[in-house]
């Protein structure tokens, strides 16, 4: 009823316009509002720091699926979205030590400060280079010691001069 020849009939070209109407307000709702376009701007934030870290993870290959059928793409990027729910969930978990941490030497935490932290940070994250996965003897629900911030890094020594 909505096409007649492969051309629309007066009904299905009244949907579309009537369609168009409510994206042009949409838009306009847009502009005309400030917290609306902050909260956008926000989400859209997230979301590329999501991707950012994805790409930094996804590193082998150029960033690129290299798969030849489908299933082994599906494969690949449930993977992917596998790893990056943990490294998410890794930095939630020390973020919130860390400001912990900071409350109980007597920092001052503001709570809008905290609005802004983000767990996609991945300077930390080493993608090259050898891992141990050795798991620690901590206590049940425990996490491993927080770095101190002054100290040196681990691979960081004075003796390569």
């Amino acid at each position: 009823m909505l096409q007649r020849d492969g051309y629309p009939t007066a009904l299905g070209e009244a949907i579309a316009i009537y369609g168009r109407l409510f994206k042009s307000l949409h838009i306009l709702s847009i502009i005309d509002s400030e917290p609306y376009r902050r909260g956008i701007k926000g989400m859209r934030n997230l979301q590329e720091g999501r991707h950012a870290l994805a790409e930094q993870i996804f590193h082998g290959r150029r960033r690129e699926l290299f798969q030849r059928y489908r299933e082994g793409m599906e494969n690949q990027l449930g993977a992917l979205g596998l790893v990056l729910n943990c490294v998410t969930l890794w930095n939630t978990v020390y973020i919130d030590a860390a400001l912990q941490q900071l409350r109980a030497q007597g920092y001052p935490v503001k709570d809008e400060d905290v609005a802004r932290l983000s767990p996609y940070m991945r300077k930390h994250i080493n993608v090259h280079g050898k891992y141990s996965f050795a798991v620690p003897e901590l206590a049940e629900g425990a996490i491993r010691d927080l770095r101190d911030p002054d100290a040196p890094d681990e691979g960081d020594t004075d003796d390569e001069e």
